[in-house]
């Protein structure tokens, strides 16, 4: 049976404690018969896709608080429905995976930039390049594989929580790979170092050495800047910022960096990037729909 199809009013996320969250996580996999929480797809050529986490159907508010220091680009909070139960990445895309995909497509990195390896996260691909491996994925495993919306993102990201971070209002490096010497407080910020003091990130590090959120996601929060499917808005209550003809589509990307600091790590914090744009703080997770 599928419990997402039963007409019941959608749990607000925010008004549960982190068992009631588990509980839920643990019935939308079992709804959809799945072997666990966590789980990957075999793929077709061999091995698997990706390691993934189920994510439940419910309510929850994006964007930043009131009284969260932000700004205006991630106002306002808005309440929003994830109707659907939906799988994603427990971390973002590693170069392995990746390369899994370009040796089976001849897909090549431009020679003249950096490219990781092993565990590290994909970098240097432009978000038509992760649209072209979610495909690859949905190929390859007979599953439905996309990136992920700015609100499904945000959504798994919180986990539950309505403040700034997965784990609370402050956040120290010991939680995620960011651009810092100390914590951060989003509700009391203090002024931040020159970036010439306080920038001790040398890059991107193996995805899943911080702790997870509660439902199980590694480096929501720093490591990488991930794409999404939206495209940009200059707010919450704006419409989609549309190209110019012949240009690229500007997109929303989340999570901050190993580069930027931790208020750019707050699960409502977000940047403009282009579809078409590469860099060495920018990678992606994956989607798998469940239904």
């Amino acid at each position: 049976m599928n419990l997402d199809s039963v007409a019941e009013p959608l749990p607000n996320t925010f008004a549960l404690h982190e068992g009631e969250l588990i509980a839920l996580q643990v019935r939308a996999a079992q709804a959809f018969s799945l072997p666990d929480v966590v789980f990957s797809d075999a793929l077709r050529a061999g091995g698997s896709g990706p390691l993934l986490a189920t994510i439940p159907a419910g309510a929850f508010e994006y964007g930043a608080a009131t009284d969260e220091a932000a700004p205006a680009h991630e106002r306002p909070r808005r309440a929003a429905l994830i109707e659907r139960s939906f799988a994603l990445g427990v971390c973002p895309v590693t170069t392995e995976e990746f390369e899994a995909f370009a040796h089976a497509t001849g897909w090549r990195p431009r020679a003249e930039l950096v490219w990781l390896s092993g565990r590290k996260p994909a970098i240097n691909v432009r978000q038509t390049d992760a649209r072209d491996y979610c495909a690859w994925l949905s190929e390859q495993s007979g599953q439905r594989y996309r990136l992920p919306t700015e609100q499904e993102w945000e959504y798994a990201c919180r986990a539950g929580a309505a403040s700034a971070y997965p784990c609370g209002n402050c956040i120290t490096a010991s939680q995620a790979r960011y651009n810092t010497r100390g914590g951060f407080d989003a509700i009391h910020p203090r002024r931040p170092y020159l970036l010439a003091r306080r920038f001790i990130g040398r890059g991107a590090t193996e995805v899943g050495r911080n702790a997870p959120n509660r439902w199980g996601l590694h480096d929501m929060p720093g490591n990488v800047w991930e794409f999404t499917a939206s495209p940009w808005t200059e707010s919450h209550s704006r419409l989609p910022e549309r190209p110019a003809q012949g240009k690229p589509q500007a997109i929303v990307t989340k999570g901050g960096s190993w580069f930027d600091g931790p208020e750019d790590c707050r699960a409502a914090a977000r940047r403009r990037r282009l579809e078409d744009e590469l860099d060495i703080n920018l990678g992606f997770r994956v989607l798998r729909e469940l239904a």
